[in-house]
């Protein structure tokens, strides 16, 4: 009996998944990579004076390097890539399911990303999620950033430790975020009442914040999904901020009280 297309194309997907991998590169990025006993790791490529900066990292891993010519470098990037000598190809990182990485903190925090697709803007939002404990960021498996050497050189070693789902559908995700307790807050320019308004009093409940890409911003149906709109506070007209710093000034602005020393 023939196999429905939808399963067939399910089962292509899931060997295409299995065979991917990411080349990271840059020696931040690679040493935080080796670090991660949760990364798969498959081949290191290295020139002699990376291979001394990552020494301790190198013997951590057990991996064996491959020396590599400074004028040959020989990993498969992308010419403009500031590498510095070192190219780590691995499996991408599986975080588990939404609840997994969604429930469990004291006062959980979600970024959601409607289409955005610049690695450097997601692995920036990555690094300020870091630092102000998001549980996860969570962007879409078509139409956003995936895991790849840019995001992760950007990232600045973020990627290795921040939570970073890519979900089938983004409304269904809120919804889901919804019926986990979170109040879903959606960033518009010309909504009505500020980050901080719609969470007086409330900041001690799950917030998850949904940011658009620059430009378009959030679609109609994640518009219609969200529980409010609202706003980053402003001194003036002066245009719209790039979306990793919304990201990280919203995400400050829900914490339930100030990050940093007392």
């Amino acid at each position: 009996m023939k196999k429905p297309k939808w399963v067939v194309e399910k089962e292509q997907a899931r060997k295409t998944t299995a065979s991917e991998t990411v080349w990271l590169f840059g020696l931040h990025a690679v040493r935080d990579a080796l670090l991660n006993p949760n990364r798969e790791k498959l081949r290191l490529l290295v020139t002699r004076n990376a291979q001394d900066k990552l020494a301790d990292a190198i013997a951590e891993a057990g991996i064996e390097p491959e020396m590599q010519d400074t004028r040959k470098f020989a990993a498969p990037l992308d010419p403009s890539s500031v590498h510095q000598g070192a190219a780590l190809e691995v499996k991408p990182l599986h975080w588990g399911s939404l609840s997994d990485v969604c429930i469990g903190a004291e006062t959980p925090r979600v970024i959601l990303l409607d289409r955005v697709t610049d690695p450097h803007n997601v692995g920036a939002i990555l690094r300020s999620a870091e630092v102000l404990g998001a549980s996860a960021v969570i962007g879409t498996r078509h139409h956003s950033a995936p895991e790849t050497g840019a995001l992760a050189k950007t990232a600045s070693g973020a990627l290795e430790r921040q939570p970073y789902l890519r979900m089938r559908n983004l409304a269904d995700t809120i919804v889901e975020l919804k019926n986990m307790g979170y109040l879903v807050l959606g960033l518009d320019g010309e909504a009505e009442r500020t980050v901080e308004a719609a969470l007086e009093g409330r900041k001690d409940q799950p917030v998850a914040l949904v940011l658009g890409a620059e430009g378009p911003g959030l679609r109609q149906k994640t518009r219609e999904t969200v529980d409010e709109l609202v706003k980053i506070d402003s001194a003036g007209a002066f245009g719209s901020l790039n979306v990793s710093n919304a990201a990280a000034i919203s995400l400050y602005a829900s914490l339930p009280r100030s990050v940093g020393p007392d």
